[in-house]
């Protein structure tokens, strides 16, 4: 696949999630042995998430934050999940029907071009999606991160990431670019998409170089390790002064 600056177009971004929709939530759970919804959880986990929020998911994918999110948010409160993919916010608005314990609203939009009111939000989360994003594109989500938040609302990113030692980073890097696209094939994916995946991995290495663009945008943000780096996160705050 190619390394092409097209694979961050919005429109690319788009179709490939609406191709991996049928297939992405199994074969994601399948693939990281269960520890991409342990990464959702702490990445929830990482930041207070008071009763009554008001909270944003950007790149919710198939809202697969939510059922963490509402019980700590509350009937009071609102959880508005975003997604450039129209498949994949149509499989997210299954939490749109009252199930969970907080209101739900799915809306396909950009999460760099939102129309989501300047200083409405609470809380801001994102699960896996900063990836598919440039690093231009990154300190424009940054910026968009504080003008969405309120003054001392805060936010917590997580994605998947290159471990630092080498002695992980072969086998894991392997599995994602190599054993990975035969288990999406199997599973009924195109290997091509799943493939892109780790090629997105590879160029993104982890939330470092996001954390500071978050900084520069005004906000307070450090990252986290997961499992020795496999997967990384931005948390942080948007300053009362900014």
């Amino acid at each position: 696949m190619s390394h092409d600056p097209h694979i961050y177009d919005p429109t690319f971004v788009q179709q490939l999630f609406d191709e991996m929709a049928g297939t992405y939530g199994f074969v994601n759970m399948v693939t990281s042995f269960g520890f991409s919804r342990r990464w959702r959880h702490r990445c929830v986990a990482e930041i207070e998430i008071p009763k009554s929020s008001q909270v944003v998911d950007l790149m919710t994918g198939m809202g697969e934050l939510c059922p963490s999110v509402a019980p700590r948010v509350g009937d009071r409160g609102n959880l508005i999940a975003i997604d450039i993919s129209p498949v994949m916010c149509q499989r997210a608005k299954r939490y749109e029907n009252g199930n969970l314990a907080c209101p739900v609203q799915v809306l396909q939009a950009d999460a760099l071009e939102s129309d989501l009111p300047t200083a409405s939000a609470d809380v801001v989360l994102s699960s896996f999606g900063l990836k598919t994003f440039s690093a231009e594109q990154i300190e424009k989500l940054a910026e968009e991160v504080h003008r969405i938040l309120k003054p001392n609302g805060c936010f917590s990113f997580v994605e998947i990431s290159v471990p630092p030692s080498r002695w992980l980073r072969a086998p894991y890097m392997f599995y994602l670019k190599k054993i990975i696209p035969i288990l999406g094939w199997l599973f009924m994916g195109s290997p091509d998409n799943y493939r892109l995946l780790g090629i997105y991995t590879n160029l993104f290495r982890n939330c470092e170089e996001a954390c500071r663009a978050f900084q520069t945008a005004g906000l307070h943000a450090e990252t986290q390790s997961y499992f020795f780096g496999c997967a990384t996160g931005i948390v942080g705050h948007r300053p009362a002064s900014s």
